[in-house]
Formats: C-alpha cells, sequence, structure tokens
C-alpha cells in the first residue's frame, strides 16, 4: 500500500528535529559538508563538527585552501577518515571547475570525488529542492514495511529501491523535497531497526502492521563490533598523528597498541596505503600533506 504523502509532510512539519543543515540560508556545500559527514556517523556527534567547518570553510576554494593534514585534524574522531581527504579533493575540483559553487544536477553531481548515488541525490533533493528520488537505510527499511509488508527490506537494489520512492514522490518539486526529509526522519526517529514506535506512526496505513509485524524471515544481520578491529587501530594511529604538531618517529606509533604488533603493523600499512598517513625520506609519520614539510 502507497505510503500517505499528506500524513507524512504534516507529521515532518510538527515533528522533524531542529538539525542546523535544515535550517534556513544553508548553501549546497554546507548540505553537501553535512552528507559525507552522516555517512556511517551519528547526528549527534556530526552536529558540533558541522558546525565548526561551517565557520571555517563556508565555501570550498576555503577547504581547497587548507592542508590534507589541517581537514584531518578537524575531522577528529568522526571516522573513516577517507571521507575527509575525498571532501578535500571535492573542494578543489568545486573550486576550480564549478565556480566555488555546488551544482544541482545530480549527473554533475556524480562527478565529483567521493560523491555516490545517494549523496548526489541527496544534495539534489535537500540543498536544491530537486525531485529526486533519495533513498538510505531508513527509507529502505521505511518503504519495506510500509508498502511491502516486511520487517526488513533484503539486500539492496539500486535500481529497485530509486523506483520505490520515486513511484510515491509527490508531483510538485518542494512538496516532494520535504517528503524525502519526512521519509528519511521517519526511519530515523520512529520507524528504526530494533524498536519501531507504532504507536507514534503518523502513517494511517502500514502493510508491516497489518501483516501483524512479521519477523524478518532471513538470517539475522550481524552487529558490527568495533573493540580490537584494525579500524580501533587505525583510529588510534591517526589520534597520535592528529595531536602532534608534525612528524613523529615510529616508537609513538607503536605505543598505541602492543597487543598485537602484527595488527598494529597492519593497520599502519593499510593507512600508508590510503594516503592517510606519509613517511617522510627519514623515517618519520605524518598525517598526509604534512610530511614534507
Amino acid at each position: 500500500m502507497p505510503v500517505d504523502a499528506t500524513s507524512l509532510v504534516r507529521w515532518y512539519a510538527a515533528e522533524a528535529r531542529d538539525l542546523p543543515w535544515r535550517r534556513e540560508g544553508v548553501t549546497g556545500w554546507q548540505i553537501l559538508m553535512s552528507e559525507v559527514m552522516l555517512q556511517q556517523t551519528p547526528v549527534v556527534r556530526v552536529a558540533p563538527i558541522w558546525e565548526e567547518w561551517v565557520q571555517r570553510w563556508p565555501v570550498p576554494s576555503a577547504m581547497a585552501a587548507s592542508s590534507q593534514a589541517d581537514v584531518l585534524r578537524a575531522w577528529g574522531k568522526l571516522g573513516y577518515p577517507r571521507r575527509a581527504l575525498r571532501l578535500h579533493e571535492c573542494a578543489g575540483v568545486l573550486a576550480a571547475q564549478h565556480g566555488d559553487r555546488v551544482p544541482e544536477e545530480v549527473d554533475v553531481l556524480l562527478t565529483l570525488p567521493g560523491v555516490g548515488t545517494y549523496t548526489a541525490r541527496a544534495v539534489a533533493c535537500f540543498a536544491y529542492g530537486r525531485r529526486v528520488p533519495v533513498v538510505d537505510t531508513n527509507v529502505r527499511r521505511v518503504v519495506a514495511r510500509a508498502e511491502h509488508g516486511r520487517a526488513e527490506p533484503g539486500n539492496p537494489s539500486t535500481t529497485r529501491d530509486l523506483a520505490d520512492v520515486e513511484a510515491m514522490l509527490p508531483r510538485t518539486r518542494a512538496r516532494a523535497a520535504t517528503f524525502s526529509a519526512a521519509l528519511m526522519e521517519l526511519g530515523a526517529t520512529i520507524c528504526t531497526a530494533r524498536t519501531p514506535d507504532c504507536g507514534r506512526c503518523p502513517l494511517p496505513e502500514c502493510a508491516w502492521v497489518q501483516a501483524g509485524r512479521p519477523a524478518h524471515d532471513g538470517p539475522a544481520k550481524r552487529v558490527q563490533k568495533f573493540a580490537g578491529t584494525d579500524r580501533q587501530v587505525r583510529g588510534r594511529l591517526m589520534a597520535v598523528l592528529r595531536d602532534s604538531t608534525g612528524p613523529v618517529e615510529r616508537p609513538a606509533l607503536d605505543s598505541v597498541w602492543l597487543t598485537d604488533p602484527g595488527q598494529r603493523d597492519r593497520a599502519l600499512h593499510s593507512l600508508l596505503v590510503d594516503g592517510l598517513v606519509e613517511q617522510t625520506d627519514d623515517g618519520l609519520f605524518a598525517l598526509a600533506g604534512e610530511g614534507g614539510r
């Protein structure tokens, strides 16, 4: 059954979270920054960092003029720091080729470094009000439940998922953009993965509820652990370099993970391969763009 757009948009107008990137006057560049930061990172961690970045780098050319190391330090503990490097690269392209402005068209956005299918559509929709389907994990879950009666959406299919949401979009641009934001908000705050609050759901009909909320019939999702993983080791190594004022000697990095030297060496090597860390000619280690100074 189709999602009731009127009920959803009315609910969103009354209940949407006051997120800083939803306020008046936010630019396409600032929306792009928020979308990159929000990938796999909770809103509560992103919001204060985003506020700092808006002040520090209000336009792409401002970030492009900063070093990779400056951006990585400002990224802090948001995780997956390769996103920061790609955003820095993107800023350079925007400054040099797009008049210091983020383009509106999805196909042009997709040519930018680090901008994929979701991010391109999110920027086009939320920054410029384009009538394009925007699909993330939360949206896929709402559609699976409300329209298809399934507890979980199953494996992603870009073509199918975009078609599902495209069919739901209101015809006018402004209303479609609001609907997209509302659909995402519903999945993030009420139709959550583990504890959906169906009593507060604004949708008058939901196929999953009407079917008795059947359990997911596929294999249970594996919870991704963090403690003891290479990601944790990489994070600790990056923290040493972010906190330093220049290149550091190898013992400063070795000391952060003594339990498994092999894992530590593997994590350091991966940071070098990813271009997040550099090794100087004299054997010191530094953040990207800082090893030659």
